[in-house]
């Protein structure tokens, strides 16, 4: 996957060069908007046990994304390997000061060294978001790791939205649209610069994937609640508590908030009328709706 054409180094100046070429492939602007849509859906349905399932669907899916990108960056294009633009300190403080200044300075091929910075903490943030989130779904880590789960995603919110304002700035200095060429691949530059190849097919895998680990999050859940998963499930307006006949219910398969053995609750949602409870205690929200009474 190693791209054969003369390497490229930082222009001094605004992008003016001769020619449009392919900078970005596929996979890389793949990875890059659907971690936008993932982080983004992830954040927003944080706060929502109706919206349980797609939150760690999507917060999965990141992970998965940024082990991709990790490895990518090692066997990927020139401009997506990370000996292409994780540079040194001294080139960061550099640029940086020039953005500040607003003044142009070099311009770079590919990731320029703000951007490359950027990148890689986001990168870590999503790990971290990532594992503390599947550790809090199995019940680990208790409220000090959920503290930290939710100050990671809130320091990865801050840096993206310095990251969104960064771009705009360089795409300014520099005359060239940054967000469109992560759509479309193409920047300007000389023509040695271009890589060789988009890599469609390893794009199409990396959807193919997502795609079907989507289904299969799904797929899952329903088949675990006999339809659709439970919290999606309409109870009625006011709490319940049920005991008694449920003692026995594995602990992993009771609601993450009780603390009781001898009782599972059914906790109301932070929207009313929505259930958060077990798979195991379906044929009991069965019988809910349909009017029989629970002891």
């Amino acid at each position: 996957m190693n791209d054969q054409s003369a390497p490229a180094g930082p222009i001094e100046g605004s992008a003016s060069a001769d020619a449009r070429v392919l900078v970005w492939d596929l996979p890389v602007r793949l990875f890059h908007w659907l971690t936008v849509f993932c982080f983004a859906g992830a954040y927003l349905t944080a706060e929502s046990d109706d919206w349980r399932l797609l939150h760690v669907t999507l917060g999965y899916t990141m992970g998965g994304l940024v082990l991709f990108r990790i490895l990518w960056g090692f066997v990927g294009t020139r401009y997506a390997r990370f000996s292409d633009f994780v540079h040194g300190p001294a080139q960061v403080r550099a640029y940086l000061r020039a953005l500040v200044r607003r003044q142009p300075g070099r311009h770079y091929i590919g990731h320029n060294p703000a951007g490359a910075l950027a990148i890689v903490a986001l990168m870590a943030l999503a790990l971290a978001v990532t594992a503390s989130g599947w550790a809090l779904y199995h019940e680990m880590g208790g409220k000090a790791l959920e503290e930290v789960h939710e100050a990671a995603a809130n320091i990865m919110l801050a840096l993206v939205g310095l990251h969104v304002a960064a771009v705009l700035l360089s795409s300014r200095l520099h005359h060239e649209n940054l967000v469109a060429a992560m759509f479309s691949g193409y920047k300007s530059g000389r023509p040695g610069d271009a890589i060789r190849y988009a890599w469609r097919s390893v794009a199409a895998l990396m959807l193919v994937a997502v795609l079907g680990f989507w289904w299969w999050q799904w797929h899952s859940a329903t088949a675990a609640h006999g339809g659709p998963p439970v919290s999606m499930l309409q109870a009625p307006s006011s709490p319940l508590l049920i005991c008694g006949g449920v003692r026995a219910l594995p602990a992993a398969n009771r609601c993450g908030t009780c603390t009781d053995p001898g009782r599972v609750r059914l906790r109301m949602g932070k929207r009313p009328g929505v259930l958060h409870c077990a798979s195991a205690l379906q044929p009991l929200l069965r019988a809910i709706r349909a009017g029989i009474p629970i002891a």
